[in-house]
């Protein structure tokens, strides 16, 4: 049991306070006295350095290493603000390896669930640690790993048959779950040259439930723990968050130091890099009527913001509310053929009026890395609002980029 993590609570500046992000609707403003049109992810340079501030005390405080999971956020135009707080990043694959390494430098962390011969000599060439999926996929590339000119660290991903997952869709530890090596099968492999594990659990979540996770790797992985350089406790912490409670994870992170001094702790979150970091803003394009008032928008559920419909989750509207808690309740659905492209029902204190925008909100984890050209339909511009008040373009998408696509 490590039911003790919360017992030291550690020294920290009582003085600390995160630069405030901008105000919704300042940036709803903004836009509109911008030359740009909807559909915009607009994304707010403040609650970067915001959230930065907040991940760089954590490190600062313990001397773990946090990376920004490109998974989540991989908009580079902000790594310049990010490598100001960040030790690198965590790839799922060679693309975003590329990225981060060409965009963002510092660490690369790669983790796939499985790797391609034709992807493992470039892989060994821009990533600082590679971490494989199952025994068999290490047997298969350890001499090309170990007997490579640049030095890579290598790791398992684990799987510790225990999450709290927010939904089964995300559940990497469900029964036959793809993901990660089973303690009982790392008994019958020789490890040598493997140097560090790593576990993803966590979704949208506090440092209560990685502490009841840990739980469980150690009881499963002790043994093997003692003899690793590093533990990557994966993403899904919340730590910008306004619930989570810092002081917390600081504790558990120590509580690990002190059992397994010789580790490197790291932590790879994507949300918490970029949560309140930007809005989407659309605009609505028609009124129709089918037993209730239905606003048909230029932004998209499957298109532009997928986890409405996977997860499913209902984004917040600035200045809306739920279904007839105001005066004027809209269904709101997007422009493509797709009959479930429905965001969901709001309500409003006006009517709304073809041409008015409506203010999508904490829209810039993924959702620009999912986001589809399905019918065709316009991908949102990309634009940030810079910490001096005005809104930089920074991506307009066209036709080409629909039709470069397709073959």
């Amino acid at each position: 049991m490590i039911s003790d993590f919360q017992s030291n609570t550690p020294d920290s500046p009582s003085h600390f306070s995160p630069r405030t992000p901008t105000p919704l609707t300042d940036i709803a403003t903004a836009f509109q006295q911008s030359s740009l049109d909807s559909p915009a992810y607009i994304l707010d340079q403040a609650a970067f350095h915001r959230n930065g501030e907040i991940l760089k005390r954590v490190q600062d405080e313990t001397g773990a290493r946090i990376l920004l999971a490109q998974k989540a956020f991989a908009c580079f135009a902000l790594y310049p603000t990010l490598r100001n707080y960040l030790a690198g990043t965590a790839a799922s694959g060679l693309h975003e390896a590329r990225l981060g390494a060409e965009e963002f430098g510092q660490e690369v962390h790669v983790f796939s669930p499985a790797y391609k011969p034709a992807e493992m000599e470039e892989l060994l060439q821009i990533s600082d640690h590679l971490i494989f999926n199952s025994l068999s996929q290490w047997t298969r590339y350890r001499e090309q790993v170990l007997t490579s000119q640049r030095k890579v660290s290598a790791g398992l991903r684990i799987n510790p048959e225990y999450a709290e997952a927010c939904a089964e869709i995300y559940n990497p530890c469900a029964p036959g779950s793809r993901f990660g090596v089973l303690s009982h099968l790392m008994n019958e492999h020789d490890l040598a040259g493997i140097e560090g594990l790593h576990f993803h659990t966590l979704c949208e979540q506090g440092p209560e439930a990685l502490e009841r996770t840990l739980e469980h790797v150690i009881a499963k992985f002790d043994t093997y723990l003692k003899n690793m350089k590093w533990l990557n406790m994966g993403g899904g912490h919340l730590i910008t968050s306004d619930f989570y409670d810092v002081e917390s994870l600081i504790s558990i992170i120590k509580h690990i130091q002190a059992r397994y001094p010789q580790l490197q702790i790291y932590l790879e979150p994507g949300e918490a890099i970029s949560s309140g970091g930007g809005v989407l803003i659309g605009s609505v394009i028609d009124i129709v009527e089918n037993g209730m008032q239905i606003a048909i928008l230029d932004v998209s559920a499957t298109t532009h913001m997928p986890d409405v419909l996977e997860m499913p989750y209902r984004p917040d509207i600035l200045g809306a509310g739920l279904a007839n808690e105001k005066a004027h309740t809209y269904r709101l659905g997007g422009p493509t053929c797709l009959a479930g492209d429905v965001i969901g029902d709001y309500s409003f204190e006006l009517p709304l009026q073809i041409g008015d925008q409506l203010v999508f909100q904490d829209m810039a984890h993924y959702t620009m890395v999912k986001n589809t050209t399905f019918n065709g339909v316009e991908l949102p511009k990309i634009a940030i609002m810079r910490e001096e008040g005005c809104i930089e373009l920074i991506r307009d998408f066209d036709y080409e980029t629909y039709r470069n696509r397709l073959s």
